[in-house]
């Protein structure tokens, strides 16, 4: 999936855009999906999808992946957030069961259905906009943008390492994985799960392995301890999406002071 981000974020139609831009108007728009009502919440998952399917043109089937896994995470909280411990008042619980043998209950409460869906509506329009930052920019160029803005080079260069390692971490898993199918090995998603936890060991050593090897690499290129950047280069933003990322900011912000005072 690493892979796939990757090629996406260099090969969109947005990717010639600006990233400082780009950056400025997620980090807004990520903002604005914290603080602002549900229903707007919902209006800008729903508008930052637009600006990744139609406008960046990135593949829908790719995009509901990224999306679908990452609320995988939010589908695990539900139990938290739905089931309570305790003596639900009376007409509290929507659904009720006694736990044998103690005078306690599990239930369910309309307020924790309330709960999850406020959740799920901020948690949808913050994602939408990592996304959008994620998938229309380029890892290299958000590293410039980083740096614009005085972060430190440690930092960066850190980020660009486990960046990399990443990659080296998808190589060696995949071959593992492949040497091990072609040994006669299960197949299937729950053998693939037991494959992969018997063999964390070896893939943990060919990973460093293979890290030892790109920092020899470094060392022979010239490494001195400083890993330098492009610089940056400031890049045109069309007019129509400027003006659309304007307006529909003063759009939001307007709608929820109209929510707040009426």
């Amino acid at each position: 999936m690493i892979r796939r981000i990757d090629a996406i974020s260099c090969s969109n139609a947005l990717s010639r855009i600006s990233p400082m831009w780009k950056s400025l108007f997620a980090a807004v728009m990520f903002t604005l999906a914290y603080v602002l009502h549900p229903a707007l919440q919902v209006l800008i998952t729903l508008w930052m999808m637009l600006w990744c399917l139609q406008y960046a043109k990135i593949p829908p089937r790719a995009y509901g992946q990224l999306f679908g896994t990452a609320l995988l995470f939010y589908g695990l909280s539900l139990p938290a957030l739905l089931v309570e411990l305790g003596r639900p008042a009376a007409g509290e619980a929507a659904l009720c069961l006694r736990i044998p043998g103690t005078a306690q209950f599990l239930y369910m409460a309309p307020a924790g259905g309330m709960r999850a869906a406020l959740l799920l509506a901020r948690v949808s329009a913050c994602l939408a906009c990592c996304l959008f930052i994620m998938l229309t920019t380029p890892f290299g160029e958000l590293l410039q943008v980083l740096r614009r803005l005085r972060m430190p080079q440690i930092v960066l260069e850190l980020m660009l390492v486990m960046y990399r390692f990443l990659f080296l971490l998808d190589d060696a898993a995949h071959g593992l994985l492949l040497a091990r199918r072609l040994r006669g090995g299960h197949r299937g998603f729950r053998s693939k799960l037991r494959e992969a936890a018997s063999m964390a060991a070896s893939l943990f050593a060919n990973t460093m392995h293979r890290y030892y090897g790109l920092s020899q690499g470094l060392a022979a290129r010239g490494f001195t301890g400083e890993i330098l950047l492009p610089p940056y280069v400031k890049r045109e933003v069309p007019r129509r999406f400027a003006l659309e990322a304007y307006a529909g900011i003063v759009l939001l912000a307007a709608a929820q002071l109209w929510m707040l005072y009426t």
